[in-house]
């Protein structure tokens, strides 16, 4: 979503005469996008803006600014530290940067928006095309949480659940197609609570990837991240019906133990996840899941643990983000007394070597099969290509050229490491031929 919305930023920015540019020593703005997930990110903050300090000591400095949710969190407290700020701007906020900019051009205050208004925000972005032209693209469906997990910001830095409106969306996803894009990944805190009243009645996220589908130069459809709770029977069986929906699905766990995800206030059951897991695996037995994982969680026990490790044997993820957890100042979980360092750590290293041998598991099976990858871009003074299949593993692929780019081409893995399967064009027409 931070990618999105800083592609987005830089389309509003055109508008008033601003050029993005990878020359960090001629600008006239400087705009750090921010995440506020994880620890140390305003500490990180900071750090950024002293190099650019350092840059500009002898010569004029460009208006800074501060935008997504390390900015919605900290907001005044960033402009009382760091005077070197101009303006602080909530990920609602982004419609606003164009007269932000106008405004201090004129004059030298700092300035502060970090109000929850998503729906100026869309109204403005709708307004501009997204010149996104990436093959496979974001685009943002639903923002903000109304789940209130006792360890997570979302809530209090993207603010309440909304939905665009299904009209939008699609008009956006063939602006991208025209750009050029054949696959597009819907975003969302909680993509899968998508819920856009319609003619009376309710337009889900199922409803959305069936309209999507009739969509021709589209060619595959992804959506990220989902929460258990809302992995709905319709949404379900649209991965059973759906020929362009990827069989693929990031559904985030965070614990196997039930203790722990009750204290968590995840408002799902380990059982109840993976009824879920069993029921998709019945409609599309190709299916692949990756997750997230929290590691040393106040209150966990080994058997707690032990419960996390043995979902992960049950479920077999083929990607997955494991973390320490870590204190948030303003959720409920900051008031828990945490593990020692000491214990998170070694669980930290248990838990990723099992998910590491998983993958890597899985990506050695893969090696002499064909699979379908979309060709997404050439590789960085390489003669190399670079793709994913529907599973989103990504692929190095030999022997193509950018005529392939933008197209789903069958390839023949010859090899793998941890991350990325490698290799080569297969001709079908020539084996089928022989």
């Amino acid at each position: 979503m931070n990618e999105y919305d800083s592609n987005r930023l830089s389309d509003l920015v055109k508008k008033v005469g601003y050029q993005r540019t990878k020359d960090l020593e001629n600008i006239d703005c400087y705009i750090l996008n921010t995440c506020h997930i994880r620890e140390k990110a305003t500490e990180k903050v900071y750090h950024d803006i002293g190099r650019l300090k350092k840059i500009y000591k002898n010569k004029k400095k460009p208006a800074v600014f501060v935008t997504g949710c390390v900015a919605q969190a900290e907001n005044d407290e960033m402009l009382d530290r760091e005077p070197y700020i101009d303006a602080v701007v909530g990920p609602q906020s982004y419609q606003s940067i164009p007269k932000i900019l106008q405004r201090l051009n004129k004059r030298k205050d700092k300035l502060n928006f970090t109000n929850f208004d998503v729906v100026k925000k869309f109204d403005k972005l709708n307004q501009i095309k997204n010149t996104d032209t990436k093959i496979s693209s974001f685009v943002t469906i639903q923002e903000g949480c109304d789940k209130f997990c006792n360890f997570c910001v979302v809530p209090y830095t993207r603010g309440p659940e909304y939905s665009r409106s299904p009209l939008e969306i699609i008009q956006e996803v063939k602006d991208l197609i025209s750009n050029g894009v054949v696959e597009v990944t819907l975003l969302g805190q909680n993509v899968n609570a998508y819920s856009h009243k319609k003619n009376g009645s309710i337009f889900k996220l199922s409803d959305l990837i069936f309209e999507l589908e009739n969509i021709k130069e589209l060619k595959r459809i992804r959506y990220t991240t989902s929460h258990p709770k809302d992995m709905t029977s319709d949404l379900i069986k649209c991965h059973k019906i759906s020929k362009k929906l990827a069989p693929f699905i990031h559904l985030p766990i965070q614990s196997g133990s039930n203790t722990i995800l009750k204290s968590m206030n995840r408002k799902h059951t380990r059982e109840e996840y993976l009824n879920i897991i069993k029921n998709l695996v019945a409609v599309r037995p190709e299916i692949k899941f990756s997750s997230d994982f929290i590691v040393g969680y106040p209150g966990e026990t080994e058997k707690d643990f032990e419960d996390t490790l043995s979902l992960i044997n049950n479920v077999k993820f083929v990607n997955s983000f494991s973390f320490i957890y870590n204190q948030r100042p303003g959720t409920p979980a900051f008031k828990l007394n945490p593990l020692k360092k000491e214990i998170q750590h070694n669980r930290l290293i248990i838990l990723q070597n099992l998910l590491n041998n998983i993958q890597n598991n899985y990506n050695k099976n893969q090696i002499g099969k064909n699979k379908k990858v979309l060709i997404e871009n050439k590789m960085k003074n390489q003669e190399k290509y670079f793709g994913r299949t529907d599973s989103f593993t990504p692929v190095v692929t030999e022997n193509i050229d950018d005529k392939d780019i933008g197209k789903i081409i069958n390839v023949r893995i010859k090899d793998c490491n941890k991350n990325t399967l490698f290799g080569v064009k297969e001709n079908i027409d020539k084996e089928v031929a022989a």
